[in-house]
């Protein structure tokens, strides 16, 4: 018969042990750990998932995606399972808040940092403008086109809605920037059509104290100050006026910096035609262009030959280097300071609350704010 009066010393197996064995094979998360989960229950402003925690963990409304989510159900299914970013550490009940937006945008900075090194050109509808410019987005990031970088004739405020070739000036995560070019994109796809040397007719455009700027079909180049004539000039408006007709010669392509140089001086017959007899310029165009090729292949294949003006003395458009644009270039990420799990108790219910509603204070803004207006 066995003996039923066996004492827990001769089961060998506790409570305590049972508690201690759960602790033992207990997982610990940590915030800015990713680990898959399983939903659990969809809430009205969030979600409640299965972790393999001690409780369910809570994923509010605007950390379930880069883009602005209405409704939990756009983004999550209930049973389906997926990566989770662990935001912050366990609240008083022992539950943990979730991200996917986390998620996503380091993926998309790991994205757009790919396209960056491969110098690929990317196509994003303008969603806003603002005094410095317009605002698109890469990959769900708020990408920043620069007021001078934007090739196009339309107002600033017209452009919302057109998608626009781009080509990546910076991308920077650590400092929250991503600012793009639209004329980058435009000169280089010119520039594959263009040739050093060759002579293009072009209208003026705008006339600086340093120089030209010549539209030529679509892109802009710039004619400096110092390439204008081979005798010396006081100021370009001595010798065009906007909307002028010129014939000009191409003497530098920079795709890099989606720039291109432009001369008169190098199709001058005589120093000083330019000034004194611009139709003979235009007529010996081609003659003196062709000369000037010669003495740049002579120049490559190691003859001495009469240099052309080096395109580093070339002044450039003034733009100001991304560096300079600090007030005016949007972050591409708006990521808000997370408070601590203290503090957000009330808006992330336990287990046993999933049935109650979720206070109002979860109905926080999408966290991506519009752009600022002008």
């Amino acid at each position: 018969m066995v003996n039923q009066n066996l004492t827990a010393t001769e089961i060998g197996f506790t409570h305590e042990d049972f508690a201690a064995l759960l602790d033992k094979y207990d997982y610990h998360f940590s915030p800015g750990d990713v680990v898959p989960g399983t939903v659990f229950s969809i809430e009205p402003r969030g979600a409640l998932i299965d972790i393999g925690a001690k409780t369910a963990a809570y994923i509010p409304i605007q950390e379930m995606s880069i883009n602005r989510v209405d409704s939990p159900e756009e983004v999550l299914q209930s049973n389906e399972t997926r990566e989770f970013f662990i935001l912050t550490d366990e609240n008083e009940d022992g539950q943990l808040t979730l991200s996917i937006r986390r998620i996503e945008y380091m993926r998309a900075w790991e994205r757009v940092r790919q396209l960056q090194a491969e110098d690929a050109t990317v196509r994003s509808g303008v969603f806003a403008t603002n005094r410095g410019g317009a605002l698109v987005r890469i990959e769900g990031l708020r990408g920043f086109i620069p007021g001078s970088h934007i090739s196009t004739r339309k107002p600033k405020e017209e452009l919302v809605g057109e998608e626009l070739p781009l080509k990546f000036l910076e991308v920077d995560e650590e400092r929250n920037r991503l600012v793009l070019s639209h004329r980058r994109a435009l000169v280089e796809r010119k520039m594959n059509r263009l040739e050093v040397g060759e002579v293009v007719i072009g209208t003026v455009r705008g006339i600086k104290p340093y120089g030209a700027f010549i539209d030529i079909g679509g892109v802009s180049g710039l004619l400096h100050i110092s390439e204008i004539s081979h005798e010396h000039i006081d100021t370009p408006h001595s010798v065009f006026n906007v909307n002028d007709e010129v014939k000009v010669m191409i003497i530098d392509l920079d795709a890099e910096r989606g720039r291109i140089s432009l001369s008169t001086k190098q199709l001058e017959p005589e120093p000083g035609d330019m000034i004194k007899n611009r139709d003979l310029v235009y007529d010996k165009a081609e003659e003196m262009a062709a000369k000037y090729r010669e003495q740049l292949l002579a120049k490559q294949q190691g003859a001495t030959a009469a240099p052309a003006a080096p395109a580093d003395v070339l002044a450039e458009e003034d733009i100001p280097p991304a560096t300079d644009l600090e007030d005016e270039i949007p972050p591409a990420a708006e990521l808000e300071e997370i408070p601590p799990a203290a503090e957000i108790e009330e808006v992330t219910p336990v287990v046993a609350e999933v049935q109650e509603e979720i206070p109002a204070a979860t109905e926080t803004e999408e966290q991506i704010p519009a752009a600022i207006e002008e």
